[in-house]
């Protein structure tokens, strides 16, 4: 695999290692989740002394997870509502569970005549009484703390993800039905299963775990051994618009309290937030501004091969700022688009560790 980077490949044999080891982490569909390289980008971290670690675009929140496993302190941050309360749930809280008294209160009547589900998608995604289901399970959690609130909204929005085809609410319809049982489930079901998940993946690594929802250049930087970075880059085609695709979870995370709902929108989506990340035009800039904040961590960052900028020009903006920068291909598949003609890329994922 020589090439102008010098890349290592890891060891497939890892990939024996998987099967043999339990891993709790509610699996979510979500654009650009690592879920299928985690034992890969262990290995590779395990090589590394560290004790403190920002997943800094942390998403899915699986590689916050696995650091956590590693016993290492973490701090997720997503600039995202929705993908900051799941890390809420599971980095942050360390033994927080929603018992039975619990999910019989979330299960219970409306208490508050909240009807906003109701009225404003009525007749998008879901089905009227599904959508009776979350505004009455939306008007229990206020009461709740901090770390049940969060485990019942995380579970609610896997259940939302899981029940909508593709996991993406880009279409209210079934054009994308595939026969999974979960499309035809009460979202009350898929709600408790979820509960269950993420109830038996609550774990105390021992050490103080936190949760930020900021813009990466709003962290302060001075404070982490490693950061590991996975921004939204520009694919050659389509977009990286994750409000577009999620923008149910999104406003379901916050009962869309201060987000501004595209009413001209066939779907309802919210107002998309920006991010340089995620355009050709700006990528440069934004990396290499996000390199020179974090120099005095270790920097470790995956990157897929058929994204903006290209590898060899990553390496070269890792190097402006590190005198060591190693990098490790991964073969690994993404999907980019949700339309019917959208073809499965073969990729290479590149995770690149500078310092």
């Amino acid at each position: 695999m020589a090439t102008i980077l010098g890349k290592s490949a890891i060891d497939i044999a890892f990939k024996e290692r998987e099967r043999q080891k339990s891993f709790n982490y509610p699996r979510l569909r979500y654009m650009g989740s690592k879920y299928k390289i985690i034992p890969y980008l262990t290995s590779i971290l395990s090589q590394y002394k560290f004790s403190t670690a920002l997943d800094a675009f942390s998403g899915s929140g699986v590689v916050s997870y696995s650091l956590k496993e590693m016993g290492k302190q973490v701090t997720a941050n997503d600039f995202l509502n929705f993908p900051a309360t799941v890390a809420r749930a599971l980095i942050e809280n360390s033994g927080t569970v929603l018992n039975e008294n619990d999910i019989k209160t979330l299960l219970q009547p409306n208490k508050d005549g909240r009807n906003f589900i109701q009225n404003k998608f009525e007749g998008l995604y879901f089905s009227k009484e599904d959508h009776e289901f979350l505004d009455a399970l939306w008007s229990h959690l206020p009461t709740m703390n901090k770390y049940k609130r969060a485990l019942a909204i995380a579970s609610v929005c896997l259940a939302a993800a899981r029940k909508q085809p593709r996991g993406v609410f880009t279409i209210t319809d079934f054009r994308y039905d595939d026969g999974r049982r979960s499309l035809r489930l009460p979202l009350k079901a898929l709600f408790l299963e979820a509960v269950e998940e993420y109830n038996d993946a609550v774990f105390d690594n021992g050490k103080s775990n936190k949760v930020i929802c900021s813009d990466v250049f709003n962290i302060d930087s001075r404070q982490f051994d490693l950061v590991y970075l996975d921004p939204p880059y520009a694919p050659p085609k389509d977009d990286a618009d994750y409000i577009k695709r999620y923008h149910f979870l999104e406003g379901l995370s916050v009962y869309w309290e201060g987000m501004k709902i595209m009413e001209h929108t066939k779907t309802k989506k919210i107002e998309k937030r920006f991010t340089p990340f995620a355009y050709k035009r700006t990528i440069h800039d934004a990396l290499r501004r996000l390199f020179y904040k974090f120099k005095d961590s270790m920097l470790v960052m995956s990157y897929s091969s058929n994204s903006v900028p290209s590898e060899v020009e990553l390496y070269g903006l890792l190097k402006e700022v590190k005198r060591d920068v190693q990098v490790y291909s991964i073969p690994h598949t993404y999907s980019f688009g949700t339309h019917e003609t959208a073809l499965r890329r073969q990729a290479e994922e590149l995770i690149f560790v500078a310092k």
